[in-house]
C-alpha cells in the first residue's frame, strides 16, 4: 500500500497531533503530597527536594487554598514528628490531637471540598524508622496491623476522606476496613500501597520526614522484609488482588518510572482505580539535572507524567503537580 498509507499525516501540525493524542494529563489526575511540621510560619525547603517544603499548619492552610485555586483538588498528608514523641509502638500516631489529626482538620477547615488522604504507617512515629513494630530483629506484622487500624480510625475521626496504608504489612487492609466499619466510617476509603517496592528512590522523602531506618544492633537496616523485591513482577499482581479482596478502593504502585511495566500489568488485571507515586528521587533527579542545564525541566516532566498515565494510572501522586499546572498557562 505504500505510499498510500502515510502515518506521518497525523503528525504534520500541532493541531492534528492534539486532535489525535491518546493520552492527556490534566490537573484532575493529581494527588499532591504535602509535608507537615510543628511550629508557626514555617515554610522550610527540603534540601534534596528543591522548591518543595515542610509546612507548619498555618502555611498548610495557605497551601491548600492555593492548590484549590489551581484546580488541584486532592492532597496526601505526611507529618514530621519530633524525635521525643517517637517510640517503637507509634504511640503518637494515635494521639487525637497529634500533628496528623490537626493537619486533617486544618485542610478541611480551610477548604472543605479538598479530598484528604492520609499516610498510614509507623515510620514517621517510630524510634527505629520502620513501618512496623520491631522486636528481636524482626518487624511484627499482626501487631503492627492492629496499630495501623487504630491510626486509620483516628484519621477518619479527624475528617480524612481516605486512609493510605503504605506499610506493606500482610492483611492490614482487611484489619483497617473492619475497624473503620466497626466505628461507623463506612464511607472512608482505603488507598492501599499494594505494590510498594524496596527502592533506592526514597532517599529525599526520608530526609523530609527524618524517617530512615536507624543503624542499630538488632534492628533491620532496611525495609526489604516487607517492601517488595524490585526484581519481581507477578508478585505485584498477587499483592494487589489481595488488597482488593480485603477492601481496598484504590491501589497504588510505588515508585513510578522504573515500574511502568507493573502499572500496565496491574491495570490490565484489576477494575479499581490505579494510582502511581512518582517518588521523591524521581523528582529530585529532574530538578538536579535541570539546575545543571542538562535537560529541559518542563519537557522532561511532561514526558514522564504522560508516560505514567499512558501506562494505566488513573491517579498520579507527584511533587510536580503545581509545576505541571503552571505549564498550562
Amino acid at each position: 500500500m505504500y505510499p498510500l498509507i502515510r502515518t506521518r499525516r497525523l503528525r504534520t501540525s500541532e493541531s492534528i497531533r492534539r486532535l489525535v493524542r491518546e493520552t492527556v494529563v490534566t490537573p484532575d489526575d493529581f494527588l499532591v503530597p504535602l509535608f507537615v511540621t510543628e511550629g508557626k510560619g514555617i515554610k522550610e525547603e527540603i534540601p534534596s527536594m528543591p522548591n518543595y517544603f515542610r509546612l507548619s499548619l498555618d502555611q498548610l492552610e495557605k497551601e491548600v487554598k492555593d492548590l484549590w485555586s489551581m484546580g488541584l483538588c486532592s492532597v496526601l498528608l505526611f507529618v514530621k514528628v519530633d524525635d521525643k514523641l517517637k517510640d517503637n509502638k507509634g504511640t503518637e500516631a494515635l494521639n487525637p490531637n497529634g500533628l496528623m489529626q490537626r493537619a486533617i482538620k486544618t485542610v478541611k477547615n480551610a477548604c472543605p471540598q479538598m479530598l484528604v488522604m492520609t499516610d498510614v504507617a509507623l515510620d514517621p512515629f517510630s524510634s527505629y524508622g520502620h513501618d512496623g513494630i520491631v522486636a528481636e530483629g524482626q518487624i511484627l506484622n499482626d501487631e503492627t496491623a492492629e496499630v495501623l487500624a487504630e491510626m486509620s480510625v483516628s484519621h477518619a475521626q479527624a475528617g480524612a476522606d481516605f486512609v493510605a496504608p503504605s506499610d506493606m504489612m500482610d492483611g492490614r487492609v482487611l484489619t483497617i476496613r473492619e475497624a473503620l466499619e466497626d466505628e461507623g466510617f463506612i464511607n472512608t476509603g482505603i488507598m492501599a500501597y499494594s505494590a510498594k517496592y524496596a527502592s533506592a528512590f526514597y532517599g529525599p522523602f526520608r530526609d523530609a520526614l527524618d524517617s530512615a531506618p536507624v543503624d542499630m544492633a538488632n534492628v533491620p537496616k532496611d525495609k526489604k522484609t516487607y517492601q517488595m523485591d524490585y526484581a519481581n513482577r507477578y508478585e505485584a499482581v498477587r499483592e494487589t488482588q489481595l488488597d482488593i479482596d480485603e477492601g481496598a478502593d484504590i491501589v497504588m504502585i510505588k515508585p513510578g518510572l522504573c515500574y511502568l511495566d507493573i502499572v500496565r500489568e496491574i491495570r490490565n488485571e484489576v477494575d479499581v482505580p490505579v494510582a502511581v507515586y512518582q517518588v521523591s528521587g524521581e523528582y529530585a533527579m529532574v530538578k538536579a539535572a535541570a539546575e545543571k542545564g542538562w535537560l529541559d525541566h518542563d519537557a522532561v516532566m511532561l514526558e514522564q507524567l504522560t508516560a505514567i498515565k499512558r501506562a494505566g494510572a488513573n491517579i498520579i501522586a507527584s511533587y510536580f503537580a503545581k509545576d505541571f499546572v503552571r505549564t498550562l498557562g
